[in-house]
């Protein structure tokens, strides 16, 4: 294949694809048993399930002059009144084409219908589009700020002498001469010869009495044995 038409070929699958994506669909409420009073699913149960946008269209099928549809405001909705409605549909193939996102509201035209569960919401997707959306707000400016200088350093200080502490350590005693011999030295000075001890009595008083007391005795007994 050339590479033209190849090229032609891919451009037409982008378009079909995207008029695929932006086509509107047909939605059917309540399948193939359509706007009854008893479904076989819970409507809101059913719209839950699919994904509603812009331009799509919901398809309401009853007997004619039998039911109808009624667009409400949600304070209506919930209390099932049927005097107020916003649109009246009683043709008995009724559609309603979504031009807005948001929420809406149907309810059954027969008194008593709504309350026994024939009413429906709908949530449509909200549009994303590039050209509608807000720019974002710019960012703020900075005001550049001034550096504020560098701090200056201090000159380190010298670290003060430190007096030495006071040795706690007890002076061990020098061994005595009975112990450990003392080798002689040439210096060392002549041994001193021991002082006899003195042949010198000292007296007290009591050995003065005694002596005494024994020289009478002494003497006493000398005379004695002389006259004898």
């Amino acid at each position: 294949m050339e590479p033209w038409r190849f090229l032609r070929f891919l451009f037409l699958m982008v378009a079909v694809c995207n008029l695929c994506l932006s086509q509107a669909h047909d939605f059917y409420v309540g399948g193939r048993f359509g706007w009854v009073l008893n479904p076989s699913e819970k409507y809101n149960d059913w719209a839950e399930r699919n994904r509603f946008q812009v331009n799509d269209t919901l398809v309401f099928r009853y007997k004619k002059g039998e039911d109808s549809v009624l667009v409400t405001s949600p304070e209506h909705y919930y209390s099932c009144n049927t005097s107020e409605p916003i649109m009246t549909m009683v043709d008995g193939f009724s559609k309603f084409k979504f031009d807005r996102s948001g929420p809406f509201y149907f309810i059954s035209g027969n008194p008593g219908s709504c309350a026994k569960g024939q009413r429906l919401i709908v949530v449509v997707l909200a549009v994303r589009s590039n050209t509608n959306s807000t720019p974002p707000p710019p960012p703020p400016q900075i005001s550049p700020s001034i550096p504020s200088p560098p701090p200056t350093a201090s000159p380190p200080k010298a670290p003060s002498p430190v007096s030495p502490a006071p040795s706690s350590k007890t002076p061990v005693p020098s061994p005595s001469p009975a112990n450990s011999p003392v080798s002689p030295s040439p210096s060392s000075s002549p041994p001193v010869s021991p002082t006899p001890p003195s042949s010198s009595t000292t007296f007290t008083p009591s050995l003065v009495w005694v002596w005494v007391v024994s020289l009478v005795v002494n003497v006493v007994l000398a005379s004695f044995n002389g006259s004898l």
